[in-house]
């Protein structure tokens, strides 16, 4: 039997942007992908601190160091600059696999979305 774990979290970042006419997807610095590693065009959930919402998207590269994390098309409506959320991508491993995989998990400096 396979059974769905959680791969990666990016705990607390700020969202720095809301693009509502950009086509989709969630703008990530990358160096919280390869910190978290989560790969470009990965399915990820977000849940939204500030207002409970919940929505799955799609990851794509920000500028390395920049802090940035953006919403973008649809997923836009969701949030606001400013709001709190935690980026959650799930694997499937097999269950004896589950009981000691060890997730990539990161804590950014919410101020300012760095890993320092």
């Amino acid at each position: 039997m396979q059974i769905q774990v959680v791969k990666s979290k990016i705990h607390r970042v700020k969202v720095t942007g809301a693009d509502l006419n950009y086509i989709g997807s969630i703008t990530i610095d990358e160096a919280l992908l390869e910190a978290s590693n989560i790969i470009e065009g990965e399915k990820v959930a977000i849940v939204n601190i500030n207002n409970g919402e919940r929505l799955e998207t799609y990851a794509i590269k920000g500028a390395r160091n920049s802090g940035e994390i953006t919403l973008n098309g649809p997923a836009a409506r969701k949030v606001q600059k400013g709001d709190i959320i935690i980026i959650i991508a799930y694997g499937i491993v097999d269950t004896e696999e589950a009981k000691t995989f060890k997730p990539a998990i990161v804590f950014p400096n919410e101020n300012d979305n760095s890993l320092t």
